[in-house]
């Protein structure tokens, strides 16, 4: 089941954040992420008092989060969207995580999929959303979901984290 997230779920979103930093820190990195400074609980404390935080559970066990809201970041202006869109239209996917034990199950397809019906709800005509170039597991995920790559640049991550990341967009 996948439902919005309450304050209870803050540290299993902690767990789910550290499992992943656990695995990267054993190889390969997919993330490009720093531990103690993004995704932490803080930030999706954030975005839990956004209201638009929401978490994968089952058996009481979270195995994954995302952060679905229509915040697009500046350097979004320099990507080349094919599907037009006003900015009340744009649903944005951000750190869409899986607890690492949970890989292989199919839980990310399940989450983007969430995240498309939950945006239609919602009122939004497209959904976009960002990885970083190095992630090889959602580069080939988001394409196969029908996703567009639409370009990618250079972003300044949180004031911190210097990288290219990858563009995708779909037509809800």
């Amino acid at each position: 089941m996948i439902r919005k997230a309450a304050a209870a779920d803050l540290p299993g979103i902690g767990e789910i954040y550290e499992a992943i930093f656990d695995k990267e820190d054993q190889g390969p990195v997919y993330t490009n992420w720093l531990r103690g400074t993004y995704p932490t609980v803080d930030s999706a404390r954030q975005a839990l008092e956004a209201g638009t935080l929401y978490v994968g559970e089952e058996d009481g066990v979270l195995w994954g989060v995302v952060n679905l809201n229509g915040v697009q970041l500046p350097e979004y202006d320099k990507i080349p969207w094919s599907i037009p869109a006003e900015r009340e239209e744009v649903g944005v996917i951000h750190t869409l995580c899986i607890h690492p034990a949970q890989s292989g199950r199919g839980r990310a397809k399940e989450m983007a999929a969430f995240c498309e019906e939950t945006a239609r709800t919602q009122g939004k005509a497209v959904i976009r959303l960002d990885t970083w170039e190095g992630n090889a597991p959602a580069n080939h995920l988001y394409p196969s979901l029908g996703y567009r790559l639409a370009g990618s640049t250079e972003f300044f991550f949180q004031g911190y984290i210097q990288e290219i990341l990858n563009c995708y967009e779909k037509r809800l």
